[in-house]
Protein backbone atom coordinates (compact mmCIF):
# COMPACT_ATOMS: atom_id res chain seq x y z
CA UNK A 1 0.00 0.00 0.00
CA UNK A 2 1.28 3.48 -0.48
CA UNK A 3 -0.59 6.32 1.24
CA UNK A 4 0.09 9.99 -1.01
CA UNK A 5 -1.12 13.46 0.06
CA UNK A 6 -0.49 17.13 0.26
CA UNK A 7 0.80 17.68 -3.81
CA UNK A 8 -2.13 15.09 -4.88
CA UNK A 9 -4.95 17.96 -4.40
CA UNK A 10 -2.17 20.27 -6.72
CA UNK A 11 -1.19 22.32 -3.47
CA UNK A 12 -4.76 23.79 -3.45
CA UNK A 13 -7.32 21.07 -2.19
CA UNK A 14 -6.82 18.79 1.06
CA UNK A 15 -6.57 15.19 -0.30
CA UNK A 16 -4.84 11.99 0.01
CA UNK A 17 -5.44 8.04 -1.07
CA UNK A 18 -4.49 4.89 0.31
CA UNK A 19 -3.10 3.05 -3.69
CA UNK A 20 -3.25 -0.70 -2.74
CA UNK A 21 -3.46 -3.78 -4.76
CA UNK A 22 -7.20 -5.22 -5.72
CA UNK A 23 -6.61 -8.17 -3.26
CA UNK A 24 -6.06 -6.03 -0.21
CA UNK A 25 -9.51 -4.61 -1.06
CA UNK A 26 -11.35 -7.43 1.38
CA UNK A 27 -14.40 -5.32 2.28
CA UNK A 28 -15.35 -3.48 -1.03
CA UNK A 29 -18.98 -5.49 -0.60
CA UNK A 30 -19.89 -3.18 2.72
CA UNK A 31 -19.80 0.28 3.57
CA UNK A 32 -17.31 1.30 6.70
CA UNK A 33 -18.60 4.42 7.41
CA UNK A 34 -18.54 8.16 5.67
CA UNK A 35 -16.62 11.04 7.06
CA UNK A 36 -17.53 14.34 6.58
CA UNK A 37 -14.14 15.36 4.28
CA UNK A 38 -14.41 12.39 2.48
CA UNK A 39 -14.92 12.04 -1.46
CA UNK A 40 -15.29 15.63 -2.19
CA UNK A 41 -15.84 15.81 -5.71
CA UNK A 42 -13.79 19.68 -5.97
CA UNK A 43 -10.70 17.39 -4.33
CA UNK A 44 -11.55 14.76 -6.52
CA UNK A 45 -11.42 16.98 -9.35
CA UNK A 46 -8.29 19.20 -8.59
CA UNK A 47 -6.61 15.17 -7.73
CA UNK A 48 -7.26 14.20 -11.01
CA UNK A 49 -5.67 17.58 -12.86
CA UNK A 50 -2.92 16.74 -10.68
CA UNK A 51 -2.40 13.26 -12.14
CA UNK A 52 -2.76 14.59 -15.68
CA UNK A 53 0.07 17.04 -15.30
CA UNK A 54 1.79 14.84 -13.45
CA UNK A 55 1.65 11.96 -16.54
CA UNK A 56 1.01 14.72 -19.17
CA UNK A 57 4.40 16.78 -18.34
CA UNK A 58 6.31 13.35 -17.32
CA UNK A 59 7.45 14.76 -13.92
CA UNK A 60 7.74 10.85 -13.05
CA UNK A 61 11.04 10.70 -15.53
CA UNK A 62 12.39 14.27 -14.58
CA UNK A 63 12.31 13.54 -11.05
CA UNK A 64 14.67 10.51 -11.57
CA UNK A 65 16.78 12.26 -14.21
CA UNK A 66 16.88 15.56 -12.05
CA UNK A 67 17.67 13.31 -8.79
CA UNK A 68 20.17 11.12 -10.34
CA UNK A 69 22.10 14.07 -11.25
CA UNK A 70 21.47 15.75 -7.64
CA UNK A 71 22.75 12.90 -6.26
CA UNK A 72 26.14 12.76 -8.34
CA UNK A 73 26.48 16.70 -7.38
CA UNK A 74 25.57 15.63 -3.30
CA UNK A 75 28.27 12.64 -3.08
CA UNK A 76 31.04 14.74 -4.75
CA UNK A 77 30.67 17.42 -1.96
CA UNK A 78 30.48 14.53 0.36
CA UNK A 79 33.93 13.78 -0.76
CA UNK A 80 35.15 17.55 -0.01
CA UNK A 81 32.99 17.63 3.72
CA UNK A 82 33.64 14.58 6.04
CA UNK A 83 30.27 16.25 7.83
CA UNK A 84 28.50 14.82 5.13
CA UNK A 85 28.76 11.23 6.11
CA UNK A 86 26.14 9.82 3.52
CA UNK A 87 23.97 11.05 0.77
CA UNK A 88 21.00 8.54 -0.63
CA UNK A 89 18.08 9.64 -2.42
CA UNK A 90 15.13 8.01 -5.43
CA UNK A 91 13.90 10.63 -7.55
CA UNK A 92 13.68 14.23 -5.69
CA UNK A 93 13.75 12.50 -2.38
CA UNK A 94 17.32 13.49 -1.04
CA UNK A 95 18.83 12.79 1.77
CA UNK A 96 22.64 14.15 3.53
CA UNK A 97 23.14 12.55 6.64
CA UNK A 98 25.50 14.69 8.90
CA UNK A 99 27.91 12.69 11.45
CA UNK A 100 31.28 13.60 12.85
CA UNK A 101 34.08 11.67 13.44
CA UNK A 102 34.71 10.26 17.38
CA UNK A 103 38.22 9.77 18.68
CA UNK A 104 38.20 6.14 18.45
CA UNK A 105 37.03 6.40 14.36
CA UNK A 106 33.47 5.48 14.78
CA UNK A 107 30.57 8.45 13.68
CA UNK A 108 28.36 10.29 15.89
CA UNK A 109 25.60 12.27 14.15
CA UNK A 110 25.36 15.44 13.88
CA UNK A 111 22.68 17.07 15.13
CA UNK A 112 24.00 20.48 16.42
CA UNK A 113 25.44 21.06 12.89
CA UNK A 114 22.57 19.73 11.35
CA UNK A 115 20.40 22.69 12.92
CA UNK A 116 23.06 24.95 12.26
CA UNK A 117 23.27 24.20 8.24
CA UNK A 118 19.35 24.28 8.12
CA UNK A 119 19.58 27.88 9.37
CA UNK A 120 22.19 28.90 7.43
CA UNK A 121 20.48 27.53 4.27
CA UNK A 122 17.39 29.77 5.32
CA UNK A 123 19.65 32.42 5.50
CA UNK A 124 20.43 32.24 2.08
CA UNK A 125 16.72 31.14 1.10
CA UNK A 126 16.80 27.63 0.98
CA UNK A 127 14.64 25.57 3.25
CA UNK A 128 14.20 21.92 4.46
CA UNK A 129 13.56 19.97 6.95
CA UNK A 130 15.77 17.70 9.33
CA UNK A 131 14.84 14.42 10.21
CA UNK A 132 16.04 12.01 12.79
CA UNK A 133 17.81 14.87 14.45
CA UNK A 134 20.75 14.81 11.61
CA UNK A 135 19.87 14.32 7.53
CA UNK A 136 19.29 17.18 5.42
CA UNK A 137 15.72 16.04 3.89
CA UNK A 138 15.42 18.00 0.75
CA UNK A 139 12.40 17.09 -1.12
CA UNK A 140 12.03 19.70 -3.97
CA UNK A 141 9.01 20.19 -5.72
CA UNK A 142 8.27 17.64 -8.86
CA UNK A 143 8.66 20.81 -11.18
CA UNK A 144 12.31 22.11 -10.08
CA UNK A 145 14.16 23.20 -12.95
CA UNK A 146 18.54 21.90 -13.12
CA UNK A 147 18.95 25.50 -12.76
CA UNK A 148 16.95 26.15 -9.18
CA UNK A 149 18.75 22.24 -8.26
CA UNK A 150 22.33 23.78 -8.63
CA UNK A 151 21.18 27.03 -6.90
CA UNK A 152 19.99 25.27 -3.94
CA UNK A 153 23.68 22.39 -3.80
CA UNK A 154 25.58 25.60 -4.03
CA UNK A 155 23.29 27.12 -1.29
CA UNK A 156 23.49 23.93 0.94
CA UNK A 157 27.34 23.75 0.00
CA UNK A 158 27.97 27.16 1.25
CA UNK A 159 26.30 26.40 4.74
CA UNK A 160 28.34 23.08 4.89
CA UNK A 161 31.31 24.93 4.50
CA UNK A 162 30.29 27.64 7.17
CA UNK A 163 29.31 24.93 9.74
CA UNK A 164 32.42 22.83 9.14
CA UNK A 165 34.57 26.50 9.05
CA UNK A 166 35.92 26.29 5.38
CA UNK A 167 36.39 29.62 4.61
CA UNK A 168 37.26 29.12 1.38
CA UNK A 169 34.21 27.97 0.42
CA UNK A 170 31.89 29.54 2.55
CA UNK A 171 32.88 32.60 0.74
CA UNK A 172 31.18 31.54 -2.76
Amino acid sequence: MVVIGKGLGGGIMPLAALIARDSLNLAGHMSLGHYTHEKNPVACAAGLATLDIIVGDKLPDHARDLGAYALQRLRALAEKYPLMADVRGLGLLLGVELATKRPDGTHAPAVAEAEQVMYECLKRGLNFKVTMGNVLTLTPALTITREEMDEAITILEQAIAVVSNDPVSSAN
